[in-house]
């Protein structure tokens, strides 16, 4: 199922880990910066290149926690979504590049592909397809994607300018702590039998637990 149709279901199952930064989306840019020792363990934790974590926020949209996660190979996503509206925006940062001539060949959103619509708007594209529509940003070597549908578009544009890495208390709510150790050695069963392929013995103790 599309990231942007389970979403509802998602935030209808677990509502109590939706927010981040409360109703205005990532919680605002003026915190300290983020701690990027702490950014880069936590990102690659989770297959995620820390160069390409991206935030933002805009009035009355907290972030899905259950919808963040990787892009591609090591890019980003993330969905914001509004209880008001019932709408979503979805920001995803993968590496590549945007020109006018590939622009037109990139869906939008859930919209088929080829039907993209491209508008240059300073140092960003305009895109829509239908009722998808949003912003692409191309940076070195990728490629910042926001888009919603049912969005007002001076609502994306917000969104865009507003896009930065995570700072720390962002980062909290963003992605989860990173593994602190990692087993060495394995645990050896103690119902495994000695000797032969007879079947394991349930009823013999583990060592380790």
């Amino acid at each position: 199922m599309p990231l942007l149709l389970l979403l509802p279901v998602l935030l209808a199952s677990g509502c109590g880990t939706e927010r981040a930064g409360g109703d205005n989306g990532a919680g605002g840019g003026s915190a300290a910066a983020a701690d990027p020792a702490q950014l880069e363990s936590r990102a690659r934790a989770l297959g995620i290149a820390p160069e390409l974590v991206y935030v933002t926020e805009s009035p009355g949209y907290t972030l899905a926690q259950q919808s963040v996660g990787v892009s591609g190979d090591d890019g980003f996503s993330a969905v914001y979504w509004s209880r008001k509206t019932n709408t979503q925006i979805e920001i995803r940062v993968d590496r590549g590049t945007l020109t006018a001539a590939t622009c037109p060949r990139q869906p939008v959103g859930g919209a088929p592909q080829g039907r993209t619509r491209c508008t240059r708007e300073g140092d960003a594209w305009y895109r829509s397809a239908g009722r998808q529509h949003g912003y692409a940003r191309p940076g070195k070597g990728y490629v910042i994607w926001l888009t919603g549908a049912g969005v007002p578009r001076a609502t994306l544009h917000k969104a865009l300018l507003a896009v930065h890495h995570p700072n720390a208390t962002e980062l909290a709510d963003l992605l989860p702590p990173a593994p602190t150790s990692t087993p060495t050695t394995p645990i050896r069963r103690g119902d495994l039998p000695p000797n032969g392929d007879g079947a394991p013995n349930n009823a013999a103790p583990s060592e380790g637990g």
